[in-house]
């Protein structure tokens, strides 16, 4: 009797693991069907890193990021702005990207956990959680970052560019169109892109430079469009703000390496003091070590 009964349940066994299988991969394509096709004719492509994730990023985008608070969202359309990600993913996308690292990193520690017989997996399996939603966040921080670097780095030259435009007698669109047409490839040339793309769309020229200011917040772009708009109003020279503002962008600059310099022998002392002294000390006074045990 005992072996029939665990002959059944065998035999239950290898019917229900297919089905089970087969009605998990019925559910997942359901889920997915009901996602909307993305349209991304008009956006910027997909990093190839991400492009594996990226319908499993849609469908927790579409069925969780749809229900986050206004506020939120307003938050990570912000911070992808700032890092110039708001024409590649949306905010919902963003948080279906964390929410998609939280669960790659929870499978892959539990696969981990189990191949290795960790105990405490499960609070492993949290910290990995946590870590997988928190990175998006940190790359998106870092690109915010380096972009904000290279922004106020190109301003200066941009300036130059519309000085000598304005100079030669065109408004500041006109000489915005020229520093966009003759300029080097930077973020700083994507932002001008995005000013004349909203002045084609009939938005005024004040509103224009003052979007792209908000969606930077940065204080020398800030600076910048401020003086052009305070010009404009007032009736001054436009060419001689623009050189003004130029002279004391490059002054800021050189600045802030003045600063980087002085702070330089600072934040080596403590590779000096934990890494390279050690050593040092190790290979003089280990053959002198070495005698003296020798002698004594």
């Amino acid at each position: 009797m005992f072996d029939l009964g665990l002959d059944a349940y065998k035999y239950w066994v290898i019917i229900l693991i297919p089905l089970s299988i087969m009605v998990f991969v019925i559910a997942i394509k359901g889920i997915n069907d009901d996602v909307p096709d993305e349209q991304r004719e008009y956006l910027d492509p997909v990093p190839k890193s991400l492009r594996k994730v990226w319908p499993l990023v849609n469908v927790f985008a579409y069925y969780l990021g749809e229900r986050l608070p206004v506020e939120r969202l307003v938050k990570y359309q912000k911070s992808l702005s700032k890092a110039g990600l708001n024409y590649m993913m949306s905010p919902t996308q963003y948080f279906g990207l964390q929410v998609t690292g939280a669960l790659l990193m929870t499978v892959l520690t539990a696969f981990v956990c189990v191949m290795l017989d960790v105990e405490k997996s499960l609070y492993y399996m949290v910290m990995a959680s946590l870590i997988g939603f928190y990175m998006p966040f940190s790359s998106v921080g870092d690109l915010r970052k380096k972009r904000e670097k290279e922004l106020v780095k190109s301003l200066p030259v941009y300036l130059d560019f519309l000085t000598l435009s304005t100079q030669a007698g065109l408004n500041i669109t006109g000489a915005i169109a020229q520093a966009v047409d003759k300029g080097p490839d930077s973020p700083m040339k994507t932002e001008f892109k995005k000013y004349m793309r909203d002045l084609r769309a009939g938005m005024p020229r004040d509103e224009s430079l003052r979007m792209m200011a908000d969606r930077l917040d940065i204080a020398e772009i800030n600076a910048f469009v401020a003086a052009v708009i305070q010009a404009e109003k007032t009736g001054s020279s436009l060419g001689g703000t623009l050189k003004i503002q130029s002279d004391q962008r490059r002054i800021e600059r050189f600045q802030k390496a003045e600063k980087l310099a002085m702070e330089a022998p600072v934040k080596l002392i403590f590779p000096l003091v934990v890494f390279i002294f050690p050593t040092t000390f190790i290979i003089i006074f280990f053959p002198i070590a070495m005698k003296l045990m020798e002698t004594f």
